[in-house]
């Protein structure tokens, strides 16, 4: 063979070596950019919905011991089917901090203890609060939460604000239908009895509810029963 073939052959050899190596190079430094970028996004996303996730967590504790409060003030006023409804959304809410801090949980989070803070005054007061506070949650607060939980693909945030928002916009309705009886002097044509789903905290003011829940599909032989 002579020296110009093996000169070619030679250059040709170190040429595909070399391209190889850079091609090596490349590939790996892709993946890794790739995966530091996926890690940077889930990071990202993962701090918004743990700062939501939160936030609920302390709304829904603080609700939970306020309607709590609430149906102690509705004893004392001698209006026991107000404050059968205020024990079963108490639980309600109970319900909702506990499926949040799952999740926070699952997203290797622990949240630090929640003191609630609430006046309390005269049960008609207590239910504009109450309507008030559930109508902030259902039109805004859990649909900016749900919005970003998705963009961030936390669908466990996204199941569990979306059980909290669809009970609370029951939570209103019953509150105000309790705040009109109430201004009517009717109270006794209330519900005197109350269902909560102990899964998503759906709440049902109705003698005998449905048989399953149209949340979670949870049986209703599981419901936890307020009031007689």
């Amino acid at each position: 063979m002579n020296t110009f073939f093996v000169t070619r052959y030679a250059s040709r050899f170190l040429f595909t070596f070399k391209l190889k190596k850079i091609m090596k190079k490349t590939i790996v430094s892709g993946l890794t950019l790739m995966i530091l970028s996926g890690m940077m996004a889930f990071a990202v996303g993962t701090d918004k919905t743990i700062e939501n996730l939160k936030a609920a967590f302390k709304g829904e504790s603080t609700a939970s011991a306020k309607y709590a409060a609430f149906a102690e003030q509705a004893k004392k006023e001698n209006l026991p089917q107000i404050a059968s409804m205020f024990e079963a959304t108490s639980r309600a809410e109970a319900i909702h901090a506990a499926n949040h801090k799952t999740v926070l949980e699952k997203l290797g989070q622990k949240m630090d203890p929640v003191k609630p803070e609430f006046t309390v005054n005269t049960t008609k007061d207590n239910l504009q609060a109450a309507i008030e506070g559930e109508t902030y949650e259902m039109t805004k607060m859990y649909p900016d939460f749900i919005a970003s939980a998705k963009s961030e693909e936390a669908q466990g945030a996204v199941k569990s604000f979306r059980w909290a928002m669809d009970t609370e916009k029951k939570h209103q309705l019953i509150y105000q239908n309790a705040l009109n009886a109430l201004n009517a002097n009717k109270v006794e044509t209330l519900s005197k009895v109350y269902w909560v789903c102990p899964k998503c905290g759906n709440t049902y003011d109705v003698a005998k509810p449905e048989a399953s829940c149209a949340f979670c599909s949870t049986k209703s032989d599981k419901y936890i029963k307020f009031g007689k």
